[in-house]
């Protein structure tokens, strides 16, 4: 129980910023309306709050971050507020301000003297949090069907993992070896009073001890670091690009791994990003700009053609594969809500297909690393030993596997295999 209560009291992203403020009716108005287009709409939280917070210039950080920080907290624990406040979806605005209560009444906040909180059981809420925190699907606000599927393919470990994942994510920045070092980008963001550690076992990492809008530093808009968690700079790290390589990036998005391998090539052979999303492959452009990176090609995938030229040229390919996401809900708890059944056997699908084509641009005694951002054996160890045994799979061995679980780390949870083509 009481480690229910830290999660829900201490580990918010602002904390620092609004817990001893009171509250203000047009911020409060502002997560309402959040709330109202995220769940009712099904808007994307994060563009959702993009938008709100364009609203009122006047807003300054603490008011931004009580908006944002707000928004993503009852965002998180749906499933439990919606429930101690008894109330079903689609949420009305009545509905809405009846969740908010039970945030703030959880949160020690004084509620205001507004019609909208009238009559507020305080005590109820309380008693309500103590009961219902007994049953996991409560406790970690998860939909029935996910909890089973989790207990089902973790077992045990299940409860640590989704208990750990309900936690707010770390800020974790990844040094450009091309630009700075970990000691330059820690001691000019000191000056700016925003404290770091290194990370131990992650060479290119700082984490922040408090976090910060990192964003609008010199060193950010200079290329000096990127924003990337912990886990997912291990994918790089497995990888072990070497300057002059050529390295296939098969599903680059908006290319932060593709990044990280660059810069570990010194700017020295070449990366070739692939990804079915032009404007993604456009965000990476600019990226790769701002790292001083220029050994970066994009290619849009438009037909099977884009990978027929790339048959047997690559030393190395990575497929960081569409999945779940379920690795990475401490940043995208919104996540659980729209997750379905039916779309993890499409993606299962996906992936085993993508292992299948895309396994065939590695040269004989290339490296394949496949990787995704869930904890789900189903995504992962099983979908390698059902690649093995296809026809492709055959050329391919087993040389290193990593599960990188968020209980362990405190960071996401990614999956990796590395497969060596034989020669």
């Amino acid at each position: 129980m009481a480690n229910v209560i830290k999660t829900i009291n201490e580990n918010s992203t602002f904390a620092p910023y609004f817990l001893p403020m009171r509250l203000h009716r047009n911020l409060v108005f502002a997560t309402i309306d959040s709330l109202h287009l995220i769940f009712n709409q099904n808007k994307q939280a994060d563009k959702v709050l993009k938008d709100t917070l364009k609203r009122d210039k006047r807003w300054g950080a603490r008011d931004r971050g009580f908006i944002a920080e707000t928004t993503y907290d009852i965002v998180r624990w749906k499933r439990l507020y919606a429930e101690i406040a008894e109330v079903k979806e689609p949420f009305d605005r009545s509905n809405l301000f009846r969740i908010f209560t039970v945030w703030a009444t959880l949160k020690g906040i004084s509620l205001p003297d507004w019609p909208q909180f009238e009559g507020t059981p305080t005590r109820k809420i309380k008693g309500r949090f103590d009961e219902l925190s007994k049953n996991r699907r409560f406790r970690e606000s998860i939909p029935d069907w996910l909890d089973k599927l989790g207990q089902d393919e973790l077992g045990k470990n299940w409860d640590a993992e989704i208990a750990e994942l309900n936690q707010l994510a770390p800020v974790v920045l990844r040094v450009n070896p091309l630009k700075s070092t970990l000691k330059e980008v820690q001691a000019a963001l000191h000056e700016q009073e925003i404290e770091t550690v290194a990370v131990k076992g992650y060479p290119h990492a700082l984490k922040l001890v408090e976090r910060a809008n990192v964003f609008i530093t010199e060193q950010f808009k200079n290329g000096w670091f990127e924003v990337q968690d912990g886990a997912s700079q291990k994918v790089a790290q497995l990888l072990d690009p070497k300057p002059g390589m050529r390295i296939v990036d098969a599903c680059a998005g908006a290319g932060g791994k593709s990044l990280h391998i660059a810069s570990l090539m010194e700017n020295k052979g070449q990366v070739i990003s692939l990804d079915i999303y032009q404007n993604k492959l456009n965000e990476l452009k600019r990226r790769a700009k701002r790292n001083g990176i220029h050994n970066i090609e994009t290619r849009l995938i438009e037909s099977t053609k884009s990978i027929k030229k790339l048959i047997g040229k690559a030393d190395k390919v990575l497929i960081d594969a569409p999945c779940s996401g379920l690795g990475v809900l401490k940043r995208n708890p919104g996540t659980k809500w729209k997750l379905q059944p039916e779309f993890l056997d499409e993606i299962r699908t996906t992936q085993q297909e993508l292992l299948v084509s895309y396994s065939r641009m590695v040269k004989p005694g290339g490296d394949l690393l496949y990787a995704t951002c869930s904890i789900l054996p189903s995504e992962n160890t099983k979908q390698v030993k059902t690649f093995l045994k296809t026809e492709a799979g055959a050329e391919f061995s087993l040389t290193k596997e990593q599960k990188l679980m968020p209980s362990k780390t405190g960071f996401d949870g990614f999956y990796l295999a590395l497969m060596k083509k034989k020669e």
